[in-house]
C-alpha cells in the first residue's frame, strides 16, 4: 500500500513539468487544398524539361545491343566444390596442371569472385591492371610480364579487386605511302 502513494506523489510532481515544455513538433499548418495542389502541379508541368527534349534519331540501341549469354562471355573456374565466373581474357596465365579447373564440376556451388579467391589464394594469383592496360592501350611492364610467364599459379587480371578482361596490346599502325610509278 505504500507504493501507490509514492507513485501518486511522483506523478503529481512531474505533471506540471511535462505540460510546461513547448511542443517540439513546430508550427501547426492547415493541409493543402485540392486547388493548391492542382496549381502546384500545373507549375511543375510547365517547367518539365522532358517536354523540351528532342526524340532520339537513329537505330534503337536497346534492339541492337541485346545482352548476350553470361556463360558465353565468361570463363568458369571450379575447384573443391565451388565455382566462379570471370570475364573472358581475364586469365593471363593458365598452367597445364590447372586446365581441368576451367570446367564446371556438377554439384559445385557458384560463389562470387571475392569469396572464391579468398578460398583459393594458394593457387590463384592476381595482377592489378590499369584501365589503359585492360583496353590494350598500354603494355605491361617488363617485370610483370616475366612474373606472369614464370608463375606456376593461375594468374587473373583484376581492376580495383574485381576480374577484368585484358585486350591484347594495340600495335600502332604505320602509315605507308604507296607510291605508284607511272609506266610509259
Amino acid at each position: 500500500m505504500k507504493l501507490i502513494p509514492c507513485y501518486l506523489i511522483m506523478l503529481g510532481g512531474l505533471a506540471p513539468l511535462a505540460c510546461s515544455q513547448p511542443s517540439s513538433s513546430g508550427e501547426m499548418r492547415d493541409a493543402s487544398t485540392h486547388e493548391q495542389l492542382v496549381l502546384t502541379y500545373k507549375k511543375a508541368a510547365q517547367q518539365d524539361p522532358m517536354r523540351k527534349m528532342q526524340p532520339a534519331k537513329g537505330v534503337d540501341p536497346s534492339v541492337v545491343n541485346q545482352p548476350t549469354d553470361i556463360l558465353s562471355s565468361s570463363d568458369i573456374i571450379c575447384y573443391n566444390g565451388t565455382a566462379t565466373l570471370v570475364p573472358k581474357r581475364a586469365i593471363l596465365n593458365l598452367p597445364v596442371a590447372m586446365q581441368a579447373r576451367l570446367k564446371f564440376q556438377p554439384g559445385s556451388k557458384l560463389i562470387t569472385w571475392t569469396d572464391f579467391h579468398a578460398l583459393n589464394r594458394g593457387w590463384i594469383s592476381t595482377v592489378e591492371v590499369s584501365r589503359p592496360q585492360a583496353e590494350g592501350n598500354e603494355a605491361f611492364k617488363e617485370e610483370i610480364s616475366t612474373r606472369i610467364g614464370k608463375s606456376t599459379n593461375l594468374v587473373v587480371a583484376t581492376y580495383k579487386g574485381g576480374p577484368i578482361s585484358v585486350l591484347p596490346p594495340k600495335v600502332p599502325v604505320e602509315k605507308t605511302t604507296a607510291q605508284t610509278e607511272s609506266t610509259p
